[in-house]
C-alpha cells in the first residue's frame, strides 16, 4: 500500500481546485471514491491504486495541470519576480510552482491566460510557425474606419525590419473612443498596441478573450482562476497534435 492521504488534499494537488472548492465538491456528492460516493474531505485514500472521480470525470495525481486565468490589469505574466506581483501569486494550488503562463500578457493587459506544466502543448501555442489565432477585445482612442480594416488584413509594416501577419479586425463601435476585436496569428511584444500606433491610434485598454479553441470564461472576474474542463484540455490538445 502506498502513502495514504486525505481525499480533499489529494483533489487540490490533481489540479480539481482550491482546498475550500474541492471541500464543496466532496458535501455537494460530486466526488466518488473507489465507486462510493465520497461523505468527507478527510477521508484517507491510496491515490496510486484508488480510483476517484470528479462528476463522473476520472482524477489523477501524475496528470498535467492546466488552469485558465482570468488576468487582471497590474500584474506581470511571469512565474517570478522580487518587486512585481505575477499571476501564479494569484494561484492557491499545491504544485503551482511548476506553472507557467502560455502567452504572455502585457502588464496592464487583462483577459484569458493558460497556465500549465504541459511544455509541449506551451510551446505548439506559442510557436510562430503555428499561428494560432488570439482575439483580443480593445478600446482605441481615435476613429477606426474601414481603411483600418484593410491596412490590418493586407499586413502592417510595424517598423523596418517587422512586417506584422494579416489580421482581422472588426468594428463594434466607431467613435472617438472606438471599441473593436482583433484577431492575431502572432504575439509579438506590445504587438496589438503597435499596430494601431501604426495607423495612428492608441490602445487605451486591452483584452484577450481566446486562445485557439479556449475562450475566455466570463464568470470568472478578473484575479479568478479555474482547472480547465476535459473538453477544454482535448480541444487544446487536439490542436496540439495538429501539424
Amino acid at each position: 500500500m502506498g502513502n495514504m492521504m486525505r481525499l480533499d488534499r489529494f483533489l487540490t494537488e490533481a489540479g480539481a481546485g482550491t482546498r475550500s472548492e474541492v471541500k464543496k465538491y466532496i458535501r455537494a456528492g460530486r466526488v466518488t471514491v473507489a465507486g462510493e460516493r465520497a461523505a468527507r474531505p478527510e477521508i484517507k485514500l491510496d491515490p496510486d491504486t484508488c480510483q476517484v472521480l470528479l462528476d463522473g470525470a476520472p482524477v489523477s495525481l501524475n496528470r498535467d495541470i492546466y488552469l485558465m486565468l482570468h488576468k487582471p490589469a497590474g500584474v506581470i505574466s511571469a512565474t517570478e519576480d522580487p518587486r512585481e506581483k505575477t499571476v501564479l501569486d494569484l494561484i492557491d494550488l499545491p504544485g503551482k510552482e511548476r506553472l507557467f503562463p502560455v502567452g504572455r500578457l502585457d502588464k496592464d493587459t487583462t483577459g484569458l491566460l493558460l497556465l500549465t506544466d504541459d511544455g509541449q502543448l506551451g510551446h505548439f501555442l506559442t510557436s510562430p510557425k503555428k499561428h494560432v489565432k488570439k482575439r483580443y477585445l480593445a478600446r482605441v482612442r481615435g476613429r477606426v474606419g474601414e481603411e483600418d480594416v484593410r491596412l490590418f488584413k493586407e499586413g502592417l509594416q510595424i517598423d523596418p525590419d517587422w512586417k506584422a501577419r494579416p489580421a482581422d479586425l472588426y468594428i463594434l463601435k466607431e467613435d472617438e473612443i472606438s471599441l473593436v476585436e482583433v484577431v492575431l496569428t502572432e504575439g509579438r511584444f506590445h504587438q496589438v498596441k503597435r499596430m494601431f500606433e501604426a495607423v495612428d491610434k492608441k490602445v487605451i485598454s486591452l483584452k484577450r478573450l481566446s486562445m485557439g479553441p479556449l475562450i475566455l470564461d466570463e464568470k470568472l472576474a478578473p484575479g479568478q482562476w479555474r482547472p480547465l474542463t476535459e473538453e477544454e484540455i482535448k480541444a487544446l490538445e487536439g490542436q496540439g497534435h495538429e501539424s
